[in-house]
Parts: structure tokens; sequence; C-alpha cells
């Protein structure tokens, strides 16, 4: 285990932290979790921010399944869960919200998605953990933690509402 669920904990607090810094006014932010994990990492910053800021903060889901390029590289099913953006992205500043930053092509493609439902003012990214071996000039505005990691390795944040406990762990990619 590389980390453990405080710092899990407090790293999703250093990420709501650093996002009010960025964004005082916060009228005009909205976070978009990509589906699964960065959702619940979204829902939970967004928890922090409003106890912060004692403001309501949009909040959306976004399923890049249909948008990525390497579709046949990421695995034989596809389960779409959808996408729910309830609010208006047009002159949003738009943080989207992800477990982790591997190739940057989960990134483009929830851009790309984002795109497709107006121009918003701004699109920062979020994550959790930024493992490296981008394949694309993506980088992210906000990280938990930053991870050295091989070609071979899979990092993986699991959190309680999805897989019963709260903690990042490296392990290697079955062949």
């Amino acid at each position: 285990m590389l980390y453990d669920k405080e710092s899990v904990a407090g790293a999703i607090a250093k990420l709501a932290q650093e996002i009010l810094e960025r964004n005082p006014k916060t009228k005009d932010v909205a976070l978009v979790g990509v589906r699964t994990r960065g959702v619940t990492l979204a829902e939970r910053i967004k928890a922090q921010v409003e106890k912060e800021k004692k403001v309501r903060l949009p909040l959306g889901a976004i399923d890049t399944t249909l948008y990525r390029d390497d579709l046949n590289d990421v695995g034989h099913q596809h389960m779409v869960k959808g996408t729910q953006i309830p609010f208006d992205v047009n002159a949003k500043i738009i943080v989207l919200v992800d477990d982790v930053l591997y190739t940057g092509r989960s990134a483009r493609a929830a851009i790309d998605q984002i795109m497709d439902f107006g121009r918003p003012k701004r699109i920062e990214l979020a994550v959790m953990v930024d493992r490296g071996h981008r394949e694309l000039p993506i980088a992210p505005d906000y990280v938990g933690y930053k991870v050295e990691t091989k070609e071979d390795d899979v990092v993986k944040v699991h959190l309680a509402e999805v897989d019963g406990s709260d903690e990042v762990v490296i392990a290697k990619r079955k062949k």
C-alpha cells in the first residue's frame, strides 16, 4: 500500500484547498468527475469546498469510454455508464477530477467531451495520483500525490464508496 485512509483524506483536503486558492470566487467553478472514482473524488472535494466556503458547487459526471482513442488497448468489455452534466458549462471554470493520471488519454477524452457541451472559460485538471509516463501533453493543475512508477506498474485508488476502503496501491500489470 502506498497511501492509507488518512493519507487519502489529506490529499483530498489538499486538492480542495488548492482549488479554492486558485479560484477564490467560486461562483463560476464547477466540478466534473471522470467515472468511476473521479466522480467520488469530486463529490468529496465538493463537500470540503462547500463546508469551507458555504457555497454550492455544480457537479457533473463524465464517462469517457466513447471518446477514447485507445479502446482496443483498455480492455475488451466497455460498459458505458453515462455522462451527466446538469449545468451550463459555458463560461464556467471546470475542474475535471480523476483518480490517476497516466498517459493523458482519459483526460484528453474528457476535455473533448466537455467541449461538446459548450465553451468553458477554463478547464483545470485535479488528480489524486500523477504516475507519469504521459503520451500526450497533458499536465494536472492539482495533484494529491506524484508517484514514480514503471511502465508495467498499475496504480489503483480505492475509495470506500466504490471499493470498501480508502487507499492507494501499486501492483504489476498482468500480462
